[in-house]
């Protein structure tokens, strides 16, 4: 188990990365930490890890207090970006290292260099160099060599965004039944909402170095805190219209919110809006609409599985009252 209390990290210069976070990430669990660019997850990771000092707050590691520790005392495996692999070494060299350098028994490395080949299918390329590998075996390399350790948990930075659309959807559903089998902890950042959501058993969503929110996938979908969280998880994005709305029970001035997939357009509808741009997505079509409000026009996005509409066409849209989203319009929270 990783405990975070009340972590802060700031700059010499003043910038506070991390701002008081409190995250406890459970034994054998993999959460995910997602937020924009310079959000502070990829800070948070290095925190845990030891890389950076932390300015205030408390790191433990199975109940034991490291925020003072050094890195290689924590036992921890992290995998980067970049991968970090040894350009020089073999494959089986690259695995073997961090054992290596601790003196274990040869038989020891030779044994779990197997083993951790045999997990991710890395056989047949144990003699060759990262060179000769494609971007996905360079990914199981680098997640091997820290997996041979047996660490207490792996922190894992961004690592499948070299990869192409195919491969990274493949990479990530590998790590989904690598994570069973290990029943490893792992802490996975991303700044990609669709991969932290069908990745992490929890996901916890940043802004400007706090949490959000920690929640399942699902209920961040269904029941986000706050406007931010709205916002960023879910594609296309949350639509927001400022009440009153026609059919919906909100105070003035509250921020009614409507998922895309919840906006139909229907002849018989109580909201009238023009088609500004059409978007096919092959299985179905995403729709921006201008909506006209006292406030001045406003773009409605919704999507539909029927035929495009042509750009200018008048049209009319239902919301699904049973999906609606209230936001305190001052505050962003939101409203129960």
């Amino acid at each position: 188990m990783l405990v975070l209390s009340d972590l802060a990290k700031t700059y010499p210069n003043g910038y506070a990365a991390i701002r008081g976070v409190d995250l406890t990430i459970e034994d054998g669990e993999l959460l995910v930490l997602v937020g924009p660019s310079g959000c502070g997850k990829s800070t948070l990771l290095r925190l845990i890890a030891g890389l950076e000092t932390p300015s205030a707050g408390r790191i433990e590691i199975g109940g034991t207090d490291v925020t003072a520790a050094p890195p290689q005392t924590r036992d921890l495996a992290m995998v980067f970006q970049s991968y970090a692999l040894y350009p020089h070494m073999t494959v089986r060299e690259n695995l073997a290292y961090g054992l290596t350098v601790r003196r274990t028994a040869r038989h020891t490395v030779a044994a779990r260099v197997a083993a951790v080949a045999e997990a991710l299918d890395l056989q047949s390329l144990l003699d060759r160099r990262p060179a000769q590998l494609s971007g996905g075996q360079r990914q199981r390399v680098a997640l091997g060599r820290a997996m041979v350790r047996d660490p207490k948990a792996f922190l894992l930075d961004e690592p499948l965004s070299n990869l192409d659309p195919a491969l990274r959807a493949q990479a990530r559903a590998e790590l989904v039944r690598l994570h069973r089998a290990l029943h490893a902890t792992i802490v996975y950042v991303t700044h990609d909402q669709e991969e932290a959501m069908t990745l992490g058993a929890r996901v916890a969503v940043m802004r400007d170095g706090t949490v959000e929110q920690v929640a399942p996938p699902l209920e961040l979908y269904a029941r986000p805190s706050n406007t931010f969280v709205a916002r960023f998880i879910g594609s296309p994005a949350m639509n927001f219209l400022t009440a009153p709305v026609p059919g919906v029970d909100a105070p003035a001035g509250t921020l009614v919110g409507i998922r895309p997939h919840d906006v139909t357009i229907d002849p018989t509808g109580s909201l009238r809006a023009t088609v500004d741009l059409v978007e096919p997505r092959g299985h179905d079509t995403v729709i921006s609409l201008r909506h006209e409000t006292t406030a001045g026009p406003v773009t409605v996005t919704a999507v539909t599985g029927e035929s495009p509409l042509p750009v200018g066409s008048e049209v009319r849209l239902n919301l699904r009252h049973d999906r609606v989203h209230l936001f305190d319009a001052r505050t962003g929270a939101r409203i129960d």
